[in-house]
């Protein structure tokens, strides 16, 4: 099986495959919850994740659990920083870059769930609002594959 390459924008390759191996296979809860890139830019990040029965929050209606929706917003926020930060360093090596990330954590998250997470596949958008060079700001998205709102979020992180 061939694995899918994100649609980028001014990143060179190397940077591309190692930043996606990290979030979509070393960072193993990302994996276990089916989180995949699907666009990876400075400006904002896509993904995307694939009902599945283990995520099932309330087995007579098939919703998505909350944590997941939870979870996959703070982790497409975090990306979404990594993006704006190797975008922020294009005068380092791609690897250099990379390194940078060792110290990004979550300090704060919001979500707001507005309607339930049912359906098939789930679309996930996050944009950095603020880089600083201690804290970033960022908004995400949580969509139906019919582009419907399902939940929104707003998260802080520590990038220093």
């Amino acid at each position: 099986m061939t694995k899918a390459t994100p649609k980028t924008q001014g990143f060179e390759p190397e940077f591309i495959d190692k930043l996606k191996e990290i979030f979509e296979e070393r960072i193993v809860f990302n994996q276990l919850l089916g989180l995949k890139i699907d666009t990876l830019g400075a400006e904002e990040v896509t993904g995307h994740i694939d009902m599945r029965p283990e995520l099932i929050g309330h087995f007579a209606h098939q919703r998505l659990h909350g944590g997941v929706i939870s979870a996959t917003l703070d982790a497409m926020g975090g990306l979404a920083v990594m993006a704006a930060i190797g975008a922020r360093h294009m005068d380092e090596a791609p690897m250099q870059r990379l390194m940078r990330f060792g110290k990004l954590g979550t300090i704060d998250l919001r979500i707001d769930y507005l309607r339930p997470g049912i359906g098939e596949r789930f679309v996930l958008k996050a944009q950095v609002m603020r880089l600083g060079s201690r804290v970033a700001s960022t908004r995400m998205e949580f969509l139906g594959a019919d582009g419907k709102l399902l939940s929104t979020g707003a998260g802080a992180y520590i990038v220093s």
